[in-house]
């Protein structure tokens, strides 16, 4: 385990998160916001969780305060794409500076709850978090109709060579 095979998971957690952005860029206003029994309900509200997942794991990591959330409203993917780049730039300062000996540090304070945790740890849970709910938008899309494609890492790695 190495910061460097961090960087090469996180480009692929970057790259399915724009597939996924470009997926729901095709819904229209009323795809983007219905309502939906499981998780955090809508497209938008599950594209808002993530989002601001990956910004306070990577603040906590990083000891600063995460971006303002997201106010509600009815159709606002030209925030939620400046707010996702700029979760995403956020992310790839850390991992650029990411360094072999950081991955066994334990740099969270707050929340208590938190502070036993290793920075590989975390990395790990955020990514896979991400694909948790990408899965889960997945689906929902597909129930809208849209044609959806496999996101296993492996493909990624394909992709590469």
């Amino acid at each position: 385990m190495n910061a460097d095979a961090f960087r090469q998971l996180y480009d692929y957690h970057f790259a399915e998160n724009r597939k996924l952005r470009d997926l729901t860029d095709g819904l229209s206003a009323e795809q983007f916001t219905q309502s939906a029994d499981y998780s955090h309900g809508s497209v938008r509200n599950q594209i808002v969780h993530l989002l601001d997942a990956d910004d306070v794991w990577f603040s906590e990591l990083r000891g600063v305060a995460p971006l303002d959330p997201l106010p509600a409203a009815a159709d606002d993917r030209a925030p939620i794409h400046t707010h996702w780049d700029a979760v995403e730039l956020r992310m790839r300062e850390y991992l650029g500076a990411l360094q072999d000996e950081m991955l066994f540090t334990r740099p969270i304070r707050e929340p208590e709850e938190d502070r036993h945790l290793f920075v590989w740890q975390v990395l790990l849970h955020v990514v896979n978090h991400g694909t948790d709910h990408r899965a889960q938008l997945l689906r929902h899309l597909n129930d809208l109709g849209v044609v959806t494609e496999s996101q296993d890492f492996i493909f990624h790695l394909y992709a590469d060579q």
